[in-house]
């Protein structure tokens, strides 16, 4: 896949995506290959799917590395740039991808609840930035791209856990934006809003959530793909959030007129 930028000259061709095996991880990892990176492809419990992902990329060219971790213990995954590196060389974007989604109410959220949300989708990437930013060779430029959700700038009482960790992963993203950018590293943002259906939804569910969005569309993985390609090859984005949601963080949706 080409764009209208080049990917920048100073960055290294290797990406690290996390829940990369199967869904949007899995549509990212890919147009990074096609964009000529090779990738370290992390995942949890999905091994046959990182395995055929995998596989996916050796058939572009591009050289693909697996390496397992539970997100919600902090020893499997600081290890993981450094190993990434060791196996393919400098990382030159970070894909903050994997992410625990799970339903809660103001009263009926748990500690344990709130622990496997804030720790994979909120300090899990900030110590892979930090391990990022400490083995970015020097010279080098880099990018860290977290994915986020279009609630973070439309919020509901709904999914309190998640969305807590969503909001604070989206302000970490403009902290470590400027914490950052000295080193010339980027940090930008997508927040999709329904793309794929979610286990819990049937597929009437969601032909009725995409039809209620103002587009009356939504994204597709291929499009959140290319636009993850996009912020990589523009060297001056850093801080932003991309939402591609057909308009849904605007909450608003077609109503018929009153009659």
């Amino acid at each position: 896949m080409s764009t209208l930028w080049p990917v920048p000259a100073a960055m290294p061709r290797v990406a690290l995506v996390t829940g990369g095996a199967a869904r949007l991880g899995c549509a990212i990892a890919l147009e990074l290959a096609r964009a000529g990176f090779d990738i370290a492809l992390h995942y949890n419990t999905s091994a046959q799917a990182a395995e055929h992902t995998a596989a996916e990329i050796r058939a572009l060219g591009r050289r693909a590395v697996l390496l397992p971790a539970d997100l919600v213990q902090e020893a499997m995954v600081t290890p993981l740039v450094a190993e990434a590196t060791r196996q393919l060389g400098p990382v030159g974007v970070l894909v903050n991808n994997a992410s625990m989604f799970i339903r809660d109410e103001w009263d009926s959220a748990t500690r344990a609840g709130w622990d496997a949300h804030m720790e994979p989708n909120t300090r899990a990437p900030f110590v892979l930035m930090q391990e990022f930013a400490r083995l970015m060779p020097e010279g080098a430029q880099g990018m860290v791209l977290n994915m986020l959700d279009e609630r973070v700038w439309s919020l509901t009482p709904h999914f309190v856990s998640y969305t807590v960790s969503k909001a604070a992963l989206w302000t970490l993203t403009q902290t470590m934006a400027l914490a950052l950018a000295p080193r010339q590293i980027r940090v930008n943002a997508i927040g999709p809003g329904p793309v794929l259906p979610t286990p819990r939804q049937t597929a009437d569910q969601f032909a009725r959530q995409c039809a209620s969005v103002p587009l009356g569309r939504v994204a597709t993985p291929d499009e959140i793909a290319r636009a993850a390609l996009s912020l990589i090859c523009l060297p001056s984005v850093t801080g932003q959030m991309l939402a591609l949601d057909g308009g849904q963080h605007m909450q608003w949706s077609p109503t018929p007129p009153a009659r």
